[in-house]
Order: C-alpha cells, then structure tokens, then sequence
C-alpha cells in the first residue's frame, strides 16, 4: 500500500484508527475456550467489529510466539482473513526485529513475501545494515522506533550527545539516509505529548505509528495537536480499550462502541487539525 492509498482509506473513513491484536489467551471471554481455535475465533470478531472504524491492525507478534505454534497458525489465519474481507486494511507486525544484515534479509521474506504484510516494526540499533533488507520491497514499510510510550524510553531515548541532540533526535535524521516518507514509519508514544512538535521540525512528511493511547495515558488531541501533517501522518494504536472493552457474550458490542468513540473523536480531529 503507498502513502496515498493509505491517506485515501484515512479520508474515506475518516479515521486513523489502528486497532492492535495483542491477544491474551488469559484475558479472551471465556466461552471462547471451548472453539477449535479460541486466538483466531476471537481476533475473527473483533475484526468484524471493528473494520468499518479503522484502517489498520497490528498484531503484536509476542502475543501469538507465546503459544507456540498454535499461536503462529492463528496469527497467519488472522492475516489470511483481514486480506480476504477487508483488503483496504493495512497491516503490520508489530515485531521489533533487527539484527545484521543476513539476518534482517530473512525476517523481511518471513514478514513481506510469506506472509504478505504492509509493515514490520524495526528496532534501529544496529544500525543503517540492519535496516536496508527491509527497504528492498516496493509498497512495503519499515516502522522505526524512535520515541516510544513506555516509561523507561527515557533511559536512552533522551539522553544527549555532546552537541546536545538526543538519541531519538539522532535515529530520526540519521535514517533519513536510508529510505523516503514513501518507504519509512516511526514509532512515537503519544505519551511524549508536545515532543511530536519536535519530532515533526525533522520528519514532517512521514507516518507516525502512535501507540499509547487510552490505557498507557496518552491524549488523542495532543498527538494531533503537534503530530498531524497535510496527509494526516498518523496511524494511533488503540488495543486493550478495544479489544478488552467486555470480557463476555459483550465483546463484540462493546468492541463496537470503544472503536467507533474513537473514529468520531479522529473525525473532529481531522477538521480541526489537517493541514
């Protein structure tokens, strides 16, 4: 999917809703439990539920390697699925690989020729040869962390050099070398709150996956405030409020309610900030 197919699905629905599929065989309705396969059965409804408000999903991989291969089996049947109902859905892997080169070269068939994703997140630390095996597929994204919405990304992200630019700072302008806003995603918590003003003065153009939303503390209307851009450029990933909202014969309806809540907020922030 480009850019701009991207920022169509965003126009025509108006919204920038990711819904993440981090799903916990522990936390699922219970009834559930009893169907052949209870990840898929689950992720199935959900995304029935949900599709008419957003435009993306992210499974997050941790979710389904927990369980071995079950839970690779259910991940591929959730793919298979989004790709044969909703084909406008963009979808990523929210993986966080990285490694050397040789190494980068096999998680990028796993993820873009075998299973056929939009998108990987990619932990930049080892550097440019970590990265480019990722940058080698047309219509498919590198998502980078640089700012992320836990506590400790304070531990390095903002630390300084000694010319006073932090180490997100640093991973933005240096991947800018590597790849365009045609190929390149960045991770940024909504959690920063008014550094996406300052994460924008050095990639104005890209996407920014916004996690953190909702259950870690995040605001919708800050991240648009300082992080929306003439093509939207945002992607903000709700997952527990959505998926968990009802935790029995509910889940579906309550699924329902928490996506569309957030699809009428991302419509009033569309008029109020697209530039």
């Amino acid at each position: 999917m480009t850019k701009q197919q991207l920022f169509e699905q965003i126009q025509k629905k108006q919204s920038f809703l990711c819904v993440g599929l981090d799903t916990d065989i522990t936390k699922i309705p219970a009834h559930l439990l009893d169907t052949d396969d209870p990840v898929y059965t689950f992720n199935k409804a959900i995304i029935d539920a949900t599709a008419p408000y957003c435009v993306a999903y992210k499974p997050n991989l941790a979710f389904y390697e927990s369980m071995g291969m079950k839970g690779w089996m259910a991940l591929e049947k959730t793919v298979a699925y989004i790709r044969q109902r909703y084909p406008q859905q963009f979808i990523i892997a929210d993986a966080k690989r990285g490694d050397i080169g040789n190494t980068s070269e096999m998680y990028a068939r796993s993820f873009f020729d075998e299973m056929k994703l939009d998108a990987v997140t990619v932990a930049p630390y080892m550097g440019e040869d970590s990265v480019k095996p990722f940058l080698l597929y047309p219509e498919r994204w590198v998502i980078l962390l640089a700012l992320t919405s836990n506590k400790g990304s304070h531990d390095f992200q903002l630390t300084t050099d000694e010319k006073g630019e932090r180490l997100f700072e640093k991973v933005l302008r240096t991947s800018l070398q590597w790849g365009n806003d045609e190929q390149m995603m960045y991770v940024v918590g909504a959690t920063q709150g008014k550094l996406f003003g300052e994460v924008r003065q050095i990639v104005p153009d890209h996407f920014l996956l916004v996690p953190g939303v909702g259950a870690q503390g995040g605001f919708l209307e800050e991240v648009c405030r300082y992080g929306m851009n003439s093509h939207c450029g945002l992607l903000v990933n709700s997952s527990r409020a959505i998926i968990y909202a009802g935790s029995g014969d509910d889940f579906v309806a309550a699924a329902i309610k928490e996506a569309k809540k957030l699809q009428l907020e991302m419509q009033e922030m569309l008029m109020r900030y697209l530039r």
